[in-house]
């Protein structure tokens, strides 16, 4: 079963993409083609391959779950609640963000019967949850539980719920009603206060959202199909036909989320060796975006591993990087190791360091050891590989 995130992050081909991948500089990229396809949707990403079984409308199955690790643990459902059940992994940094949201719900609509339970899937390692839950201290609210393994190494809620759903993006969330029914599926942030009220006042329609998921799925398939054939040209490096992939994608994506597509065309421009063009591009799209982090550490990262860079083309994938860490606040262990990369670059090694430090300090445990080599890298005066 291959997870995937459902996000915007991450850097190989400048898209999310359909598994965990590793570049020569052994740096964990997390990539997902689902991911903007989702968010253009409106909807999950929807695994690839065979029809779901489990729809908007049916019942929910049961609560199959493992250890409880936060909250009391619940059973199943009752027609006195509404269940917001969210799936994640610790390993997956896009979980992080929706967790401030998550914790709101739970506590202002907690009086109303909501009941949040964010379920652990598809940890490689389960300690990993448990630490991820003491990292985010109070700050987490809600239930949470790792999946049950005893009868299937993918775990019960996985195969019960996402894979049965068609769903293979992670975080994703399923709202089961009053009457035990699933009444929407999508990413945590992309559920409306203003419609899990209206499933608390049984005043949603199921029936008609249940059509229009059925459609978005179908249409993301579509799209899905184009990603991945871009996905393919960008790391087979044949740039002309990403060239045409990217331009075919563009005439299925809203014109508002079109910018998205950038870091795609900047990777082709950094693989033509382009980099005027390739600058122009990257300056455009982040002046117009200043507090979209990932976007911001995307186009930095892209220009700090183009060949034959110039000394005002590093200052401005500096400045670049600078306004994706100030977005994040100085916390996102990618971001500082794209800035510390190009503070290298730039001649200010003392502020690489210093920079690598905070990275390795703020970085996961499943990913420390990769910040750590570039620090001593960065010490020794060299720099670190980055990626094709």
């Amino acid at each position: 079963m291959g997870w995937t995130d459902s996000g915007t992050g991450g850097r190989v081909a400048g898209f999310p993409g359909l598994e965990l991948l590793k570049q020569k500089d052994n740096r964990v990229k997390t990539v997902n083609l689902l991911g903007l396809v989702a968010l253009v949707a409106g909807v999950c990403a929807a695994a690839p391959g065979g029809a779901a079984t489990l729809k908007i409308g049916d019942a929910a199955p049961p609560l199959r779950t493992g250890k409880w690790l936060q909250g009391e643990p619940v059973a199943g459902f009752d027609d006195q609640h509404v269940y917001v059940v969210e799936f994640w992994a610790a390993w997956n940094p896009l979980c992080r963000a929706p967790i401030p949201y998550l914790s709101e719900i739970s506590q202002k609509f907690k009086a109303q019967g909501v009941i949040v339970i964010g379920q652990d899937v598809a940890e490689r390692d389960e300690s990993a949850a448990a630490a991820f839950l003491k990292e985010w201290g109070g700050q987490l609210t809600y239930r949470v539980a790792l999946d049950d393994k005893s009868q299937n190494t993918n775990g019960a809620m996985a195969v019960t719920w996402m894979l049965a759903a068609g769903q293979s993006g992670l975080p994703t969330v399923f709202v089961v009603n009053r009457h035990g029914r699933i009444a929407w599926i999508g990413p945590p942030q992309a559920l409306p206060e203003a419609v899990l009220q209206q499933i608390l006042d049984d005043q949603f329609d199921v029936a008609g959202y249940a059509r229009k998921f059925e459609q978005q799925q179908q249409e993301q398939a579509l799209r899905l199909a184009l990603f991945q054939n871009l996905d393919q040209f960008l790391m087979a490096k044949n740039w002309s036909a990403a060239e045409a992939a990217v331009t075919e994608i563009e005439k299925t994506v809203p014109e508002t989320e079109r910018y998205r597509l950038s870091v795609a065309r900047l990777r082709i421009l950094v693989g033509r060796q382009e980099l005027a063009r390739a600058c122009q591009l990257a300056k455009a799209t982040s002046d117009a975006h200043t507090e979209n982090a990932n976007l911001q550490n995307d186009l930095a990262w892209y220009l700090s591993t183009a060949k034959g860079l110039e000394a005002e083309q590093c200052m401005l994938a500096e400045e670049i990087a600078g306004r994706a860490n100030s977005a994040a606040r100085g916390k996102n262990p990618e971001i500082l190791d794209t800035l510390a990369r190009l503070q290298f670059l730039s001649g200010q090694t003392n502020e690489a360091v210093a920079n690598e430090q905070i990275a390795v300090a703020v970085a996961p445990e499943t990913t420390r050891k990769y910040y750590q080599s570039c620090l001593t890298n960065l010490v020794r005066g060299k720099l670190p590989k980055g990626g094709e």
